[in-house]
This record gives structure tokens, C-alpha cells and sequence, in this order.
């Protein structure tokens, strides 16, 4: 009752507040969605309005999409180097939060970006860089310190989070572009981006450790216990628990979900303004406000309905639902003049998008390995954003051969081969598998000597 009563609590150190745990990753993932809001949806939605075409801007998008499936590059490395007195993953934090800054700030000093793609790609992958690393950081982090019983509702917070941050900044960042400029616009965003930086410094993993590098503070016990020591160790854990069917599985799995996503992303400006006649203002209040409804129902019911009913349940509910309502608007083309039916399909999408979304994490977080499980769910995650580049870039190609109601079609069936190989996955034998994998663990985990 008095560690119930402490959990509850507000505290600089994560793994003694519940309460801290979901401010700090909901303000962490706010700032992931800050950058993404505009690069993926408002910079597209202003390429489509001033006569860019589908495949110009799909190249774009796919180009700024790649570095989002490098992360299972960097990730090793945030288990194998840190500075444990800081934390495991919360030094990387704070430096992929600075190199977010930076690019996100640079993209402002782009020559006629409207004119100059290559450029205005060359920063947005820059950008995305830095947006991935400090995603990876987070997410390795939030597996260290978020305890089994809370992921589904942190996963619930957190996505929604990064959906409304995602939301305003498209409609803060569109009105900003349409009345100041494109320059002055990305700067005066660049400062909400730089303002969360104070939470990672602020919030420690666990007790007694510093602040920042000249701070009083020492490594804590249980990070030297459970940092990996060499490559070896990293590579030969990661093996043992990936060939296993339920990752394997689930990984091709978050790739085919992940192309649906890089399309429906990368559909959505060119659709509404080049097909439907909406400007760059309109699609953008729209999509923001079907998100931030997407956003708001998944921080408060996403993550009980998961935890209620089960992941894999809800899984196939949401994997259904999406692909039956974009087949029944591809085959509705008819009423696509209606702009309360296009309202709907927007909101119903983003909705079912978020509460999908929800329940992927959290059944990525139940399939990893403890001792391995930032770089096993960066895989996982590398291997959707893979698709969602893929998925992006097959945009042109489709539009270029297929009209939109026949590229709808298309997407309908992605989910569909998600939830035909979900049908594969078995958590308890997976869990089991990894339960016997604790002699092992103890064998190949040894404490790290650190200078604090």
C-alpha cells in the first residue's frame, strides 16, 4: 500500500512515480510530433497546393521516411555505450533531442525550398534522423522503466500524444506558413521543440543518479546489473529471441501494416487538395482535428480496451474494421463530393489508426526479451517504418497507373495480410520461450564497470 501510494506520487525519478512516467514519455513523444506534423503532413499538403506533382511530393515523403528505418542501426549502440551514471537510455535522450533542434531550426534556412526539393529533402531527412534517434532513446527507456502492468495505458498516452502534438503543429505550422512564410513558420515551431528539452534534463531513470554530467549522482545498481557489456553478448541475445516464430512473424507483419501507414500518410494532402479541391488550410484543420479526437480517445481508451479485452482481439477488431471502411469509400466514389462523408472516412481512419497503433506497441513490447528489448522493439519498429517509406514511395507509382478509387482499394488490403498472419502469433508460447532464456541471461549479463 505505501509503494501504491508513492507510485502515485510526483518524483524526478521515473521508476518511483507512475505520475512522472506518463507526463515525461507524453511530453517526449509531443516533441516527436512537433517535427513529423510538418514534414509529412503540412510541407506535402503546401507542395500540393502550389501544382506539385503526386510524385514529386511522394518521393519527398519517402525520402524524409528512410532514416525512420535506421533505427535498428542505432540502437545496439544505445545498449552497448552510455553514461550509466545518467541512466541507460537517458543521455541518448537528451542527445537526440538537441539534434532534433538543430535540424528541425536548419530547415528554415533553405534557399526557395519550393523550387530547390532536393534541399528541402536533404534537411527533412536530417531532421528525421534526429527525430528517430531520439524516438529510439525514448522508447529503449520507456521499456527499462515503464513496468509490465502500465504499457498498454502509457502506449495509450503516449501515441496520443504524439498524434496531437502531430495535429497542432500541422494546423499551428499551415496557418503560420499561409500568414508569415515558409522560413519564419518552421522557426517560431523550432521554440515548442527546444522547450521540451527541459524534461529529460529534469526527470533521472532511478535514484541517485546525476542530473546532468557535472551533477552530483552515480550509477545506479540495477543499470549496472542489466547494461550488456560487449557486441557479442548484444548479438547473440538479440538472435536467440528474433528467430523465434512470434518475432519473426510479427515483424513481417509490422512491415505490411507499416505500408499502409506511409500510404494513407502520403495519400491524404495530395488526395484532399489535387482530387477533392480543398486548400492546404482545410486539409490541414480537418486531419487535425480527426487527430486529436484519434488522439484523445487513445490516451483515455485505447490502452484500457487493449488491457480489457486482450491484444490480439483487439488487434483483428482494429485490423477489420480499417480495411472494410477504406474499401467501402473506395467503392463509394460517388459520394466523395460530400464533404461530410470525406469528414467521417478522416475521422473514422484516424481514430481506428491510433487505437491500431496502440495495440501494436503494446504487443511488440509483450514479444521482447528484457535483456535485449530496446533493440528487439527498435527492430520491430524499424520494420514498420521500412513499410511506411516503401509505402510512401509506391504512392507515385500507384497514382501514376491506377485512379485514386482502385489506390484505396490497394490499401484495403494490407490490413487484411497483418491480421492473416497475426492468426500465427502465440504471446504465451513466445513468453515461455523467453522465460526459459533466464539462465542464459544471468550467464551473459554481468555488471559493467563504470566511472561515475
Amino acid at each position: 500500500m505505501l509503494q501504491l501510494r508513492l507510485n502515485r506520487k510526483f518524483s524526478r525519478n521515473l521508476t518511483a512515480s507512475a505520475i512522472s512516467r506518463y507526463f515525461s514519455f507524453s511530453t517526449l513523444y509531443i516533441a516527436q510530433g512537433i517535427p513529423e506534423g510538418i514534414t509529412f503532413f503540412a510541407i506535402p499538403a503546401w507542395l500540393a497546393m502550389n501544382n506539385k506533382t503526386p510524385l514529386e511530393i511522394a518521393t519527398f515523403v519517402g525520402i524524409i521516411g528512410i532514416p525512420w528505418s535506421f533505427k535498428i542501426i542505432v540502437a545496439p549502440l544505445m545498449d552497448r555505450f552510455t553514461f550509466l551514471a545518467m541512466g541507460r537510455k537517458r543521455p541518448w535522450v537528451i542527445f537526440g533531442q538537441l539534434g532534433l533542434i538543430l535540424s528541425f531550426l536548419s530547415i528554415a534556412f533553405i534557399a526557395d525550398p519550393l523550387n530547390n526539393l532536393t534541399a528541402l529533402a536533404t534537411v527533412g531527412f536530417l531532421i528525421s534522423f534526429f527525430g528517430a534517434f531520439q524516438d529510439v532513446a525514448t522508447d529503449g527507456m520507456a521499456v527499462d522503466v515503464i513496468p509490465p502492468d502500465e504499457q498498454a495505458r502509457a502506449n495509450g498516452l503516449m501515441w496520443g500524444s504524439k498524434i496531437i502534438g502531430t495535429s497542432l503543429s500541422l494546423v499551428i505550422g499551415t496557418a503560420l506558413i499561409n500568414s508569415i512564410g515558409f522560413k519564419s513558420a518552421i522557426a517560431s515551431l523550432s521554440i515548442a521543440v527546444a522547450l521540451i528539452m527541459i524534461v529529460p534534463i529534469y526527470f533521472t531513470e532511478r535514484p541517485g543518479e546525476k542530473t546532468m554530467p557535472w551533477s552530483k549522482g552515480k550509477a545506479n545498481a540495477k543499470s549496472k546489473k542489466t547494461q550488456l557489456r560487449s557486441w557479442s553478448q548484444i548479438l547473440k541475445s538479440l538472435y536467440r529471441v528474433i528467430r523465434l516464430k512470434g518475432s519473426i512473424i510479427f515483424g513481417i507483419a509490422s512491415f505490411v501494416i507499416g505500408t499502409m501507414y506511409g500510404l494513407m500518410d502520403t495519400l491524404f494532402p495530395i488526395f484532399s487538395v489535387q482530387e477533392l479541391g480543398w486548400t492546404n488550410t482545410s486539409f490541414s484543420q480537418v486531419f487535425s482535428i480527426a487527430s486529436i479526437i484519434g488522439g484523445v480517445l487513445g490516451m483515455f481508451v485505447g490502452g484500457y480496451l487493449v488491457d480489457y479485452f486482450g491484444k490480439i482481439k483487439m488487434l483483428m477488431f482494429y485490423l477489420t474494421v480499417i480495411a472494410t471502411i477504406i474499401a467501402i469509400f473506395a467503392l463509394t466514389s460517388n459520394f466523395w463530393s460530400n464533404n461530410i462523408v470525406i469528414y467521417m472516412f478522416i475521422v473514422g481512419y484516424y481514430t481506428l489508426y491510433t487505437f491500431l497503433c496502440i495495440a501494436v506497441f503494446a504487443s511488440a513490447m509483450q514479444l521482447c526479451w528484457k535483456t535485449v528489448a530496446a533493440t528487439q522493439f527498435t527492430l520491430y519498429m524499424a520494420l514498420s517504418n521500412m513499410g511506411r517509406a516503401s509505402g510512401s514511395a509506391l504512392l507515385g507509382v500507384l497514382k501514376t497507373y491506377f485512379t485514386w478509387d482502385y489506390v484505396f482499394l490497394f490499401v484495403a488490403i494490407l490490413p487484411l495480410i497483418m491480421a492473416l498472419l497475426m492468426k500465427f502469433v502465440c504471446f504465451d508460447k513466445h513468453r515461455k520461450k523467453i522465460d526459459s532464456f533466464s539462465i542464459l541471461d544471468k550467464v551473459l549479463v554481468t555488471p559493467q564497470v563504470i566511472k561515475d
